[in-house]
């Protein structure tokens, strides 16, 4: 997740820009650090905030099933996501009642509340939604839902052991859908959780494609994305040019060429640093590619492989690892039976249900 805000971080001064607008402007190696962007440097845009909101109502619907003993997954998320889109402004259909209890602590963080030009398709899709968890109705297969994906594959590796991949998969697909209708939109966003799931589990990037490339098969409508990750793969090991390959895979607007950039990005390069700025100067939608190919840099090489000076630099770097720990540590939180938790037990067990309300 941190790996994620950092390319996120780097990437947002440049998109929209063309690869030649910015070498122009940063010199023959292009952008290599935080430019000032929102007010700072170092600030993340919405992919993060989204990432944020997409932990934490993964953790809220953990606690409501450990209390309430059922849950609905997508529909906690979506609670979750119509909290993100409260802080950018936008007034939704589906308004349960909000109490500042409820909102928990990420929507009461003051910087969570600035507009980093939130995508058009997830504004509409969550101002329209008429109800907890329902699907968006329209055909949008751009990266807004991948991008925010990597939580889940986190929140999924804590109880892998007894769950598999494809539920992994179905996981990311769902949550996806809450703001993007079409099937190759769902179908990376559950791809990349299985990813960061497999490469938390110790795999490589090329044993992790290798895992999900035969869940993707079984799915209907996966052409489109089963090309563009062959593709990237093939790239990878090729002869073509980094700007070139790049160029091929695509822009990075649209779901399977977002997750098909990262990908080439993180398999052709040697360390973080590399490739996240492969992932970041080139045409199109650089913000986001940033983010997926940190969030997969970051699952396979560990936070230590972050340069410090971008960790030290980072918007709410303290709020990320947070929530990243949470859902790491979350299966070993004591919250179930209080009859038997300590004094001190039964103290950090509220301070974790003020923190991830379970509504």
């Amino acid at each position: 997740m941190l790996g994620g805000a950092v390319g996120d971080a780097l990437g947002a001064p440049v998109e929209f820009l063309s690869r030649s607008s910015i070498f122009r402007m940063f010199g023959k190696d292009g952008i290599t650090g935080y430019d000032p962007a929102d007010g700072g440097a170092g600030k993340f845009s919405d992919d993060t905030q989204m990432m944020l909101f997409t932990a934490e109502g993964l953790l809220r619907a953990y606690l409501r099933f450990i209390t309430k003993g059922i849950c609905h997954p997508p529909s906690v998320v979506s609670h979750a996501y119509l909290r993100w889109v409260r802080t950018q402004g936008v007034r939704t259909e589906c308004n349960p009642q909000y109490g500042t209890e409820a909102d928990g602590w990420l929507f009461n963080i003051p910087e969570l509340h600035s507009q980093r030009a939130p995508g058009s398709t997830c504004v509409l899709a969550l101002a329209s939604m008429p109800s907890l968890g329902m699907p968006a109705s329209n055909n949008s297969k751009g990266c807004g839902a991948v991008m925010r994906m990597a939580p889940v594959g986190l929140f999924k590796w804590n109880i892998h052991g007894e769950q598999d991949y494809r539920e992994t998969f179905t996981l990311g697909c769902e949550l996806a859908a809450i703001t993007h209708g079409h099937p190759t939109s769902k179908l990376a966003s559950g791809t990349l959780a299985v990813l960061v799931c497999a490469l938390i589990d110790g795999l490589s990037l090329q044993d992790a494609l290798a895992i999900a490339f035969p869940i993707l098969r079984a799915t209907p409508h996966h052409g489109e994305l089963l090309d563009s990750l062959l593709q990237a793969e093939s790239y990878a090991c090729s002869n073509l040019t980094h700007d070139l390959a790049i160029e091929r895979l695509g822009e990075g607007w649209t779901a399977e060429e977002a997750l098909a950039i990262a990908v080439y990005c993180a398999l052709s390069t040697q360390d973080f640093r590399e490739g996240i700025l492969l992932a970041v100067n080139h045409d199109g939608d650089s913000d986001s590619t940033g983010t997926i190919a940190g969030n997969l840099l970051g699952a396979l090489r560990g936070v230590q492989a972050i340069p410090a000076d971008w960790l030290q630099q980072l918007e709410l770097r303290d709020v990320v690892g947070e929530l990243a720990e949470d859902l790491h540590d979350y299966r070993r939180w004591k919250v179930s039976d209080h009859s038997l938790l300590t004094a001190a037990e039964e103290q950090t067990a509220e301070e974790i249900f003020r923190k991830y309300p379970p509504v």
